[in-house]
């Protein structure tokens, strides 16, 4: 990410985001000291986010600085196939349609902290549990690994190589971890409230600045009519498939994303809840359909851009915006900035998710089930930090071995569905059955995905689901259900 600035602007804005991200976090935690005394108060912000935090907090989780950075690059090099990117999101709030409200619920029922513990309380099972919270923590580690790497990147684009890629790391990570301990859920639904403003201004600043300095979409047009005819096409057969299941694999999966779902039980009311979904359902076009448009007009500004070169592609186009007057030239710097903060929040956010399941589904349930809820947040807090350590090392020095493993994530964490959403609803899903699936399910897509296997151009993760779902369906027939089981599923479930 090169923005071809001195350095020292980028430096300045970095600090004060810094600082304001230190600040929230004081700030939060003066204003409310029992929030380190209490799981609800730390984790789901005293379960009272309202609409428009809610609404940020969600916005942060979907739509990270990647998506600015990283989709008009593939727009570029793909053309107006890539306009599938848009529906990959509309997908998502279709997923959280399917079961939000009603775990919503049911976690204000059952007094749910995070996702395991719907597990827990549904299907009684240690095993399930267990093996949902595993599948959970290593979508989240994944997904926190791929922030600590663009974190990185980011500031040493941003400041021009002037603060180099382990410094920008550690500097922000450092940051991170102050405030997401002083403040727990709040400061971070704070922060994305922040960064979610600086990021929307910052993209359609980017916006308007292409159209005025490179033509809109109808010169690009042009250019590819003459130039590119291929990027106007529509994808063939197999491509068609490819795309669908990626909409599946993504759409389920980022919605079962334990951070997302952590937010759900932090909304104030149900009413509150769905208010933040409906304003969520724009965002697609507003943010993915964006970031395509700016991709779709640097095939204009910026033609025969090798794959390398286009990942700069943002970088370029925000450089030559900022560089026609003053006003475009502090918007880019903010944008960068706001990217910087964006990639931050999402990191706060899996963290903080991560910590929760640590303290409260595994060390609370099953290491030391009489510790305080204040020892619990204490175990939770100082292995995330671990963590964090841990991830950094890889992110230093990644190794390719580790790399092949870690590109697993929506393969594995879509494989928590069946259970998730078939158990809100279906009272004769039989525990084994959801054992068998889920364990089933990931060794199928992780093999597949790790041997680089590929059938029909459907995703690896869709193949480990389908099997997944048949095992919990059919086995849940097959097996003979207990009065005993189904009727404590019917009260769980209320059904």
């Amino acid at each position: 990410m090169e923005l071809a600035f001195s350095g020292w602007e980028g430096i300045v804005i970095l600090l004060v985001y810094g600082f304001i991200m230190l600040g929230v976090g004081v700030v939060t935690y003066l204003r409310n000291r029992k929030i380190h005394q209490s799981l609800d108060e730390y984790y789901l912000g005293g379960r009272g986010l309202g609409v428009m935090v809610l609404f940020f907090t969600f916005f942060a989780t979907q739509y990270s600085g990647n998506t600015v950075v990283g989709y008009p690059p593939s727009a570029y090099r793909m053309g107006y196939e890539y306009l599938v990117s848009v529906p990959f999101f509309i997908m998502i709030i279709m997923a959280y349609l399917l079961f939000a409200p009603r775990l919503y619920s049911l976690g204000k029922k059952y007094k749910l902290v995070t996702p395991a513990q719907w597990f827990e309380k549904r299907f009684k099972s240690k095993a399930v549990t267990i093996l949902a919270s595993l599948l959970m923590l290593y979508g989240l580690g994944n997904y926190l690994l791929e922030q600590l790497v663009a974190i990185g990147q980011g500031v040493y684009g941003l400041t021009d190589g002037t603060v180099p890629y382990h410094v920008g790391v550690v500097f922000f990570v450092i940051i991170m971890l102050i405030y997401g301990w002083l403040g727990g859920m709040r400061s971070v639904a704070y922060t994305d409230t922040m960064q979610g403003i600086a990021l929307l201004f910052g993209v359609f600043m980017l916006l308007l600045g292409s159209i005025i300095y490179f033509g809109g979409l109808p010169t690009s047009a042009d250019y590819m009519k003459a130039y590119s005819p291929e990027k106007l096409g529509v994808p063939d057969g197999p491509g068609v498939v490819n795309w669908f299941s990626l909409l599946v694999l993504i759409g389920i999966g980022a919605a079962v994303y334990p951070h997302a779902i952590q937010r759900i039980f932090a909304a104030k009311d149900e009413r509150t809840l769905k208010r933040s979904f409906s304003r969520m359902a724009w965002m697609p076009f507003l943010t993915a359909g964006v970031v395509f448009v700016i991709g779709i007009i640097g095939i204009n500004a910026f033609p025969d851009l090798s794959t390398a070169e286009s990942e700069q592609l943002v970088g370029m186009m925000a450089s030559t915006v900022a560089s026609q007057n003053v006003v475009f030239y502090w918007a880019m710097i903010l944008l960068f900035g706001g990217v910087i903060a964006a990639i931050v929040s999402t990191a706060d956010s899996v963290l903080l998710t991560f910590s929760s399941i640590i303290s409260n589904d595994l060390y609370g349930s099953y290491i030391n089930p009489n510790a305080s809820e204040r020892k619990k947040l204490l175990v939770g807090k100082l292995v995330g930090v671990a963590a964090v350590g841990i991830l950094i090392l890889v992110a230093w020095f990644p190794p390719g071995t580790l790399y092949q493993i870690f590109v697993l994530k929506f393969e594995v964490l879509i494989q928590i569905a069946p259970a998730l959403i078939l158990g809100l609803y279906w009272n004769r899903l039989h525990t084994k059955a959801v054992f068998a699936g889920m364990l089933a399910g990931t060794i199928v897509a992780s093999v597949m995905t790790i041997l680089g296997w590929s059938y029909l151009g459907v995703a690896n993760g869709l193949w480990g689901l389908l099997l997944n779902l048949a095992i919990c369906v059919v086995g849940s027939f097959v097996m003979s259900v207990s009065v005993v089981e189904e009727e404590e599923a019917k009260q769980v479930i209320g059904m």
